[in-house]
């Protein structure tokens, strides 16, 4: 397996994978990594991306989507399968439907080639930061939330419909947790992405549009009518205290077509 571990004399137990084809790149991130005290995994072998991620268990993936021989959309999807480990998608490719199809797969955060070292530290910290949710970064919400058949642990970070546990991200959790937690209360947009990413993506419609749908999809008896995420046009997003019933999913809403993916 091509792997390479780098582990900085004042390091930290905080590991970051991070996967490119680019050898220059590859050393400037890790570098950068390093410097800041991380564990740096190096991976530069397309074949060994989603098998080095499952079997080292990083805090942490950096990503190229666009190795060669490897469809990284792909790649974070695979990964969702089994871990919600965060994952930094960095790129070449700037355009949006790239962007929108990474978070859609599974991403947390997108950045473009070239980029700021100095960036690219403050958004993995950023990340690293949102995805510890425990008792002594996060300020803690009643331990466990229930609206209708809808039900939030946040001490063991579960959701489940009717009694059925449902697999989320990291991004997607803390988007249900806030809404739950603000049952009754119409959130606007720009809250949802200060609260969930940071006041860096206040704006970015389509990143927040594309978690919906994709929560939607996975704890709505059917996605195209909404009990547990209604939209309020023009203002927000409600979670009501008493969702109304809606008709099991049906065979049209569980075939809705994707975004495109990467080829």
């Amino acid at each position: 397996m091509a792997i390479e571990k780098s582990i900085p004399v004042h390091s930290k137990t905080t590991s970051v994978l991070v996967a490119d084809h680019d050898p220059h790149m590859l050393r400037l991130i890790a570098r950068k990594l390093e410097s800041d005290g991380y564990h740096v995994l190096r991976v530069f072998k397309w074949q060994d991306v989603v098998d080095s991620i499952r079997a080292e268990v990083p805090d942490l993936v950096i990503l190229d989507i666009a190795m060669p021989k490897l469809n990284g959309l792909e790649a974070c999807e695979r990964v969702r399968e089994f871990s919600t480990v965060p994952i930094i998608v960095v790129t070449t490719l700037a355009q949006a439907h790239y962007k929108i199809s990474s978070f859609e797969a599974g991403a947390d955060d997108y950045i473009t080639k070239p980029f700021n070292p100095e960036e690219l530290a403050a958004r993995v910290h950023a990340v690293l930061r949102r995805a510890r949710c425990d008792a002594e970064t996060c300020e803690r919400p009643p331990s466990k939330i229930t609206v209708g058949g809808l039900a939030v642990d946040y001490d063991q970070c579960l959701v489940t419909v009717d009694g059925r546990p449902v697999k989320l991200t990291a991004t997607e959790f803390r988007i249900l947790a806030y809404l739950a937690q603000n049952a009754g209360r119409v959130l606007t947009p720009d809250l949802l992405l200060e609260h969930v990413w940071s006041w860096t993506c206040v704006g970015q419609m389509n990143l927040l549009k594309v978690n919906i749908s994709r929560l939607r999809r996975k704890i709505e008896p059917d996605p195209t009518h909404s009990v547990f995420i209604v939209t309020k046009n023009g203002i927000g997003y409600l979670m009501p205290t008493q969702p109304d019933k809606a008709p099991l999913r049906t065979a049209a809403a569980a075939t809705m077509p994707r975004l495109q993916k990467l080829g």
